[in-house]
């Protein structure tokens, strides 16, 4: 039994777990900054890099503690090492290469990407070759996987994220930050009134826009309120999360025609979004031999470690850790190498 030693600080969540055989959970301790950065609306970096170096020892003892190992048990230390903000990877990094050192226990560096499709692995195994749909506040792609650790992004977004256009447009709606799950649930309460615009539904490609759609109801928003008339926050939301939902599951059905998979998976924050989930099941059930759909549990859709021990297990299957010098890489692509 392999038993990993997981790290995740990419973003605003200080995160550390241990994972047997990439499947079994042993302990997952997740520490939200949301309180710290809700007052300005977003993640600010610096602050979420001080809060991972205050806290990180601290989640790393529940973490062990949790599941009743000690460290000569542990087999591998995993880090995220990109993407994310450089400030909070590097304390993830620095805290991952110690341990690493003092225990004398093989280093992994882990995509965080591939972590958020891998948490579905935690679920249920993996069937390839399967379509993944990552959507987070950072991330918007559809990636076609042959094999396991083989990613190939076949479309992405040009612009915003589809996380960072809920955040943005909730802003302007007057929620708190993170947005989404407050979006999501207001959006089942009203009724898509505005038909804001989808963007590039008929290109011939599986690349994504969102940039325009938020503008759009940022400026009806403004316009609204310059002509004094009410705003109702749960048409709004039902009519930016159906215009959100539709282009997410038009470009993924599309896409299925041409790459025909045993299995598609969502992944990332807005994975845990109801909305999409609900959309994605509809769609599915109008194919002939559609594939089945992973979604997983809410728990494993935010950042956690859990996802990073899961990707880690493979990699060291396959006998690739990294040396002493690995850094933080805020841009690695999960398509491509990891930056030497």
């Amino acid at each position: 039994m392999v038993k990993i030693l997981a790290i995740e600080t990419s973003c605003d969540e200080t995160s550390i777990a241990v994972v047997e055989n990439g499947e079994k959970i042993l302990s997952n301790i997740v520490l939200s900054q949301v309180k710290s950065h809700e007052r300005f609306g977003g993640v600010v970096p610096e602050v979420a890099s001080r809060h991972h170096i205050e806290r990180i020892n601290e989640v790393l003892a529940l973490a062990m503690q949790d599941a009743n190992l000690t460290y000569e048990e542990v087999d591998a230390i995993a880090v995220t090492a990109g993407p994310g903000l450089v400030g909070a990877l590097l304390i993830g990094v620095q805290a991952g290469k110690s341990l690493a050192f003092a225990l004398q226990k093989p280093l992994i560096a882990v995509n965080h990407m591939a972590g958020h499709i891998y948490a579905n692995q935690l679920v249920e195994p993996l069937e390839f070759p399967l379509m993944s749909l990552v959507v987070s506040g950072g991330h918007t792609e559809l990636v076609y996987m042959k094999d396991h650790l083989h990613f190939e992004i076949i479309g992405e977004t040009r612009d915003d994220a589809v996380g960072e256009a809920y955040d943005k447009v909730g802003r302007v709606l007057g929620l708190n930050y993170p947005a989404g799950k407050e979006m999501d649930q207001l959006a089942h309460q009203g009724e898509d009134t505005y038909q804001f615009p989808r963007a590039m539904m008929e290109e011939n490609h599986y690349d994504f826009s969102f940039s325009g759609l938020k503008s759009s109801v940022i400026n009806t928003l403004h316009n609204q309120e310059q002509r004094g008339e009410s705003v109702i926050k749960e048409n709004v939301a039902a009519s930016f999360q159906a215009a959100v939902v539709e282009v997410l599951v038009t470009k993924t059905m599309r896409a299925l025609k041409e790459y025909p998979v045993k299995q598609l998976i969502i992944a990332g924050g807005v994975a845990a979004n109801r909305g999409l989930r609900e959309g994605l099941t509809e769609a599915l059930e109008q194919l002939d031999d559609a594939p089945r759909l992973l979604m997983p549990p809410l728990s494993l859709c935010g950042d956690n470690a859990a996802m990073i021990g899961a990707v880690a297990y493979l990699q060291w299957q396959a006998q690739d850790f990294a040396a002493s010098n690995v850094n933080a890489y805020p841009g690695w692509e999960i398509d491509q190498p990891r930056p030497s």
